[in-house]
């Protein structure tokens, strides 16, 4: 079974000898079938498959279909991680739906394992019925013809073999192989726009035309040859790009509409603007730069601002980075940007005076891999003296002012936290009596 798979990963050489591959493994009919499928590929080519599995948060069993999967993985001799992340407070944040929050959570779980290197490639289960359903709400969106091509079997370090896949097959490879699975029932949620589109939509155009899928991808196959003649004939050579902002001759808003909006596409992804960019907004832009006066402003969603200024339209992306920081735990002093120094030293505890600032360790008890970096989702505090919170909590607290929370230096292994420079240490790295060497932790 799945022919097309494996050609699939043979022709773009989804796999080398080595890999460590990912399953982002929810507990559900595609990701099952992917993760033993891979898992049986495995013992034949040289590559490791563990699963992952990020719990939302969204329902409360959710945490049935973790256990689920480690248990599963367990009785398999599967490797397996799995991760809690709050979707619904994202999604309130960042002000997006559910849908969206879930997904920018889930990719930085899998990002964060990439850059680690706890994997090397992540595969995600998508199949054909999956790819038909993104090319045509990128259509409902108006993204127009380059967001007709869909997903990419290859984008990164991002693997989909069963892109090319029917769900018919997925299912009969279950049944055959007696693998279980559960049913997330937000899949059957029909508030969500995915899931309207594949419960309700997409069934009644199969009952209409029985070959949809397969014409929709043949479809985005044309559109991405076209596209791809299109861009060859854009010149953008007068662009001027300066970090997060790139300006566009009036002039270029003269040529036809299908070069204007690929290079108004293409000035976005230069200042990093890539989701959630639809028809209208390129439109408003176009009206803005043929027809708006000298001065105007547009603000629009993804955090843009487009200004007309004389002979160019300006592009401004307004979204501020969240800074990074990763560095292992040892003595020394570091500077870090927006922060401060923090020192690392070794002493006596007999040494030690406690001060606003300062942190007292023993450094034998951290785990292996130890580093500092900023909070992140899932992260958990194990407090002086006893009881396990959520960091988020912990700092909430300890009045913590929310701006500062994002910048204290944690001492990290994973999601477990054992030093907040200057807050506080985790009862795990309690310097007991008898101690000799223990590490100072200074924040200025």
């Amino acid at each position: 079974m799945f022919e097309n798979a494996k050609l699939l990963i043979k022709e773009n050489k989804m796999i080398e000898d080595g890999d460590i591959i990912g399953v982002a493994t929810s507990g559900g009919k595609d990701s099952m079938a992917l993760l033993c499928f891979l898992k049986e590929l495995s013992e034949t080519l040289d590559f490791e498959v563990i699963a992952i599995h990020v719990d939302h948060c969204i329902r409360e069993e959710s945490h049935e279909d973790a256990e689920f999967v480690l248990s599963f993985c367990k009785e398999h001799g599967i490797r397996a991680y799995k991760f809690k992340v709050d979707a619904t407070k994202i999604s309130r944040e960042k002000s997006v739906s559910i849908e969206m929050g879930a997904r920018d959570a889930r990719y930085g779980v899998f990002e964060a394992l990439y850059k680690k290197g706890v994997v090397s490639k992540i595969a995600l289960a998508h199949h054909k019925m999956d790819q038909a359903e993104t090319i045509l709400m990128h259509m409902f969106r108006g993204s127009g013809v380059s967001g007709m091509k869909g997903m990419s079997p290859v984008r990164e370090f991002y693997i989909r073999p069963f892109l090319t896949t029917d769900k018919a097959e997925i299912v009969d490879y279950l049944n055959q192989n007696l693998i279980p699975n559960v049913e997330d029932l937000t899949n059957l949620d029909d508030s969500y726009q995915r899931n309207r589109l594949r419960n309700k939509i997409m069934p009644e155009i199969l009952k209409l035309w029985p070959n949809a899928i397969n014409s929709i991808i043949a479809l985005s196959n044309d559109c991405l040859d076209d596209n791809e003649y299109i861009n060859s004939q854009i010149i953008d050579d007068a662009l001027i790009v300066e970090d997060k902002t790139v300006k566009i001759p009036s002039s270029y808003f003269l040529y036809p509409n299908a070069i204007v909006t690929r290079l108004v596409f293409k000035a976005l992804r230069l200042i990093g603007v890539t989701n959630d960019v639809e028809r209208k907004h390129i439109s408003l832009i176009m009206a803005l730069a043929l027809k708006g006066e000298n001065g105007k402003k547009l603000d629009l969603p993804m955090e843009l601002s487009v200004h007309k200024e004389y002979d160019f339209v300006t592009l401004t992306n307004k979204h501020k980075e969240k800074k990074i920081l990763k560095f292992p735990f040892k003595c020394g002093e570091f500077e870090i940007e927006g922060v401060g120094k923090l020192k690392v030293k070794r002493i006596n505890p007999k040494d030690f005076v406690k001060t606003a600032n300062n942190l007292m360790i023993d450094a034998k008890k951290l785990p292996k891999g130890a580093i500092w970096r900023f909070r992140e989702d899932g992260d958990v505090f194990e407090k002086f003296g006893g009881g396990t919170k959520k960091l988020k909590s912990f700092l909430a607290d300890k009045k913590i002012p929310q701006r500062l929370r994002n910048l204290l230096p944690v001492l990290a292994f994973e999601n477990e936290i054992y030093a907040i420079a200057g807050v506080e240490i985790s009862e795990a790295v309690r310097v007991e009596e008898g101690v000799k060497v223990a590490y100072e932790i200074i924040l200025n």
